[in-house]
């Protein structure tokens, strides 16, 4: 059995099912329309739009002609009619198929409940329209029913806008590859599409180009940026023999690739199957006015039939009254505030986290956010801001600090490196004034030789500065062995062929990262870094940060795995990431969290969005949801209690005191229960308002 991932509801898996088929994973539907929303959710809100567009127009005049006497009755009945009637069958029909949908599954949801409560509605109203002189009592209840359903409808509209990007994200990921290849061919180099390249095909990948394919470095060295993919903080040096990822960036020197693997095989196609699969085989959370729904419309109906049969064989009233016994105690008993219970909580409670900086997607995130137990986060990016920057300047033969940064900084100026680039950046912030070097040369995955002046200036490793006649003694090995201890990045700085200093690197920590964690750790959950970074660099952050458990070295498709793991051990776990290589246990999460700078697959991926990239709104989205949650209980509970106080006078509790003419009052009854639970839900909303985080 499949779940349609749209309404959640169970599927055979068999040929003539509905289904949908997407970068290799294939959904199951419940219906035509689940289908169309998840293949096209923006034509499917635009749909949604124009439906709550014209159910607005129809029912505020609907509304005008029931409770002021413009029209004569005998014409009032059939314009009500006539604009009810597009209101219950046309915009009302999704209402209807997911009834048919839940009787073929031998459930009830809210889909029974409005259905049968507005067609109830609408059916007597219908009736009496047509065939006054057959009822006593001409009330007509067509407000009811239109109301219903257009306020529905709007509430529908706002979940709908939180979830329209969601299936175009994953498509996005297949464009970091270029589209070109340069494919070497008895010597010659050939520009050749990517579909035309073939296993075992020699690339050649010049400096600052995407690699286009899965590979095997077969000639030349290079650094590669694969932090989106692998979410290692700093450029990796590639030689000899070395593997490379399609999508990842070639940042200085060429070299050739043999190809190893292709289409579905590569690393960034697994991991856009991952996030499908991860996606799909989520079970979503049961609404839960499905939940009350499922012993409340049974009961309801319980109670309209035992009342009307009552009456008839034991109270004599006659057929027409026990009929509208029934009548009145489903239509009195279908809450209007119901509509808006959810979606007014969610729009108030949505609208204070955005002005705190946090974005949610729908009442599933609300719901869970409020559970987890596990926080798992990234580090690149995350924790930490994912660009080195300079930690050290060490002087190792006097030469001042300021003028061994300054120098390296002149030297460094023309590299695109990222070392490089935070050497320049430190200068420039302490006010070092950078000029042109005279010459510079890169030497790929080992350093750079510069002039200037008088100066003959070498920046590197260790193998560099060997391969030039550069000797170093035991003091600098010692602060290179603490620097990488540490889980820094050393560079050494020679000048005029002798060693002059030492400058070190890391990449950051995030602001506030710290109190972020405090914080969490204070609320009772337990904190996990994961990363695809080294063991060493991992540790240096975590014990920085006080993290509970630190898990590195850990490939794209090995972190999806990691938090099935932690899931089977029962724990509701959050994934918070930033990375292309974090979609994958984002999705298999229960709850994925991405910052806004991210990627677009994170930020879609991810059931919560953390526009400022502050992890303390880690802290403030799980609050705020746990609020947001308790005021959607507290209203579906206004939303019933108002009308369910009314159902024992429905049902003819006031007959044997007032006769059956009480049921003259019932449309009043109704109206004000209506009137008071949709006020007392919007208020109670309100009162998210009073919010404010935890910020120092």
């Amino acid at each position: 059995m499949a779940r349609d991932p749209i309404c959640g509801m169970f599927v055979e898996e068999k040929t003539e099912s509905l289904n949908y088929e997407t970068e290799g994973v294939k959904y199951f539907f419940c219906c035509k329309s689940c289908l169309d929303e998840f293949a096209a959710p923006e034509r499917e809100l635009a749909k949604l739009k124009r439906h709550v567009i014209l159910g607005v127009t129809l029912t505020i005049p609907i509304i005008l002609l029931t409770y002021l006497p413009i029209l004569p009755h005998y014409l009032n009945g059939y314009v009500l009619f006539s604009l009810a009637t597009p209101i219950q069958f046309w915009l009302g029909w999704r209402f209807y198929q997911g009834t048919f949908d839940a009787f073929k599954h031998k459930m009830t949801n809210m889909d029974v409940l409005i259905a049968v409560g507005t067609s109830t509605a609408w059916g007597y109203s219908t009736v009496v329209a047509f065939a006054q002189n057959l009822f006593p009592m001409a009330d007509l209840y067509f407000e009811t029913s239109s109301v219903i359903i257009t306020l529905l409808l709007v509430g529908r509209l706002l979940e709908s806008k939180t979830k329209t990007k969601a299936s175009k994200a994953v498509k996005k990921l297949l464009d970091l590859k270029p589209t070109i290849a340069h494919v070497i061919k008895d010597g010659e180099e050939i520009d050749s599409s990517i579909e035309k390249v073939e296993l075992d095909d020699v690339i050649l990948v010049r400096p600052g180009e995407k690699i286009p394919v899965d590979g095997i470095i077969i000639d030349g060295m290079s650094s590669v940026d694969q932090s989106a993919i692998t979410g290692e903080s700093m450029p990796v040096e590639k030689k000899l023999g070395d593997e490379v990822i399609g999508g990842t960036i070639n940042k200085e020197g060429s070299f050739k690739i043999r190809t190893t693997k292709l289409g579905e095989d590569s690393v960034l196609s697994q991991i856009v199957k991952l996030v499908e699969e991860s996606k799909s085989s989520k079970v979503p959370i049961q609404k839960l006015a499905d939940r009350i729904s499922s012993y409340f419309v049974p009961s309801i109906i319980t109670i309209g039939l035992v009342s009307a049969l009552a009456w008839y064989f034991i109270g004599g009233i006659g057929l027409t009254f026990s009929l509208l016994a029934f009548v009145s105690v489903v239509i009195i008993s279908c809450p209007c505030a119901l509509g808006i219970a959810t979606p007014a909580a969610l729009m108030v409670g949505a609208g204070k986290a955005a002005e705190n900086g946090v974005l949610i997607k729908g009442g599933e995130n609300l719901e869970t956010a409020r559970k987890v137990q596990v926080v798992v986060l990234d580090k690149t990016g995350t924790l930490t801001k994912g660009i080195p920057s300079v930690t050290d300047v060490i002087s190792v033969n006097g030469m001042d600090n300021n003028e061994i940064l300054r120098l390296a900084a002149i030297s460094e100026k023309n590299s695109e490196h990222p070392l490089a680039k935070a050497i320049v950046l430190h200068a420039k912030k302490l006010g070092l004034p950078i000029s042109d070097p005279d010459s510079f040369k890169v030497f790929a995955g080992s350093g750079i030789v510069s002039t200037y002046g008088d100066h003959l200036i070498l920046i590197g490793n260790q193998r560099f500065m060997l391969d030039n006649g550069i000797q170093l003694n035991e003091e600098v090995e010692k602060r290179l062995e603490e620097f990488q201890v540490q889980g820094k990045t050393p560079v050494i700085v020679s000048i005029d062929k002798k060693v002059s200093g030492i400058i070190a690197m890391m990449d950051t920590i995030n602001d506030h990262a710290k109190e972020a964690i405090q914080r969490l750790k204070k609320n009772g959950l337990q904190v996990v870094m994961l990363t695809g970074d080294n063991k060493r660099t991992a540790n240096t952050i975590a014990n920085q940060l006080g993290m509970d458990r630190v898990l590195s070295e850990v490939s794209p498709l090995e972190k999806e795995e990691t938090i099935r793991k932690i899931r089977e051990e029962g724990k509701i776990v959050a994934m918070v990431g930033d990375g292309i290589n974090d979609a994958p246990a984002l999705a298999a999460a229960d709850l994925g969290i991405s910052f806004g700078s991210g990627t677009d697959i994170a930020k879609e991926t991810g059931g919560i969005i953390l526009v400022k990239n502050d992890l303390r709104d880690v802290v403030t989205a799980m609050e705020l949801s746990k609020k947001t949650v308790s005021k959607i209980k507290q209203n579906l509970f206004l939303s019933f209690v108002y009308n369910s106080a009314l159902i024992p006078i429905a049902a003819g509790a006031l007959v044997p005191m007032l006769g059956s003419h009480v049921y003259m009052i019932l449309p009043f009854l109704a109206a004000g229960a209506m009137a008071t639970s949709s006020v007392t839900v919007i208020s109670n909303s309100l009162l998210l308002n009073r919010y404010k985080p935890m910020k120092t």
